[in-house]
């Protein structure tokens, strides 16, 4: 009696642990749930677009398709990775509503799967995080060791994404030529 009983999150148990696909970026480690990672390939021709943002890696041809990149350490406001042959391509399934989409995420090294039960996930910080808090679902303790639970639909979010670009678009060249009067 009087105890506060919590809804289930996407229609899953509270007990049950959900498994989710471990990596580095920048030394850090981050995770995201199984669900929504369609494959891991290894990091290849990203065809640069003109004019995005740096986040913006470019795209590449999987199977006919054509997949954009967003490079996440460049997405959490540090350098472009610099690929090595450790460098992947993790493949992200967004489905919201009516809206499909697929995205390619550049990780540093994938490291493995890992079962979290809800138990061992804590709130995300509300400071200190070198990333926005709204990109953290929770922070997962494995091992005495914390793993960040990405948000992939706030982290991918396409609105944002596509207003970064409306926004570098917009931003003046310093090499525009002045005109003469």
């Amino acid at each position: 009696m009087g105890e506060l009983i919590k809804a289930p999150e996407s229609g899953a148990g509270l007990t049950e642990p959900r498994q989710y696909l471990t990596f580095t970026i920048g030394g850090e480690m981050f995770a995201v749930e199984t669900l929504s990672v369609k494959e891991i390939i290894e990091y290849g021709q990203v065809t640069c677009i003109p004019m995005m943002p740096a986040s913006i890696r470019g795209v590449i041809n999987l199977r006919g398709s054509v997949v954009p990149v967003i490079d996440l350490k460049a997405r959490f406001g540090g350098r472009a990775t610099e690929a090595t042959r450790r460098t992947c391509i993790v493949i992200i399934e967004l489905d919201d509503d009516d809206d499909h989409q697929v995205v390619g995420i550049v990780v540093d090294t994938v490291s493995e799967v890992l079962e979290i039960p809800p138990a061992d996930i804590e709130a995300p910080p509300a400071f200190g995080a070198r990333i926005r808090a709204d990109f953290i679902r929770g922070m997962g303790k494995i091992e005495g060791r914390f793993v960040i639970l990405l948000d992939v639909h706030a982290v991918l979010s396409t609105d944002e994404l596509s207003l970064l670009s409306e926004m570098a678009q917009a931003v003046p060249s310093q090499h525009t030529p002045s005109p003469v009067a």
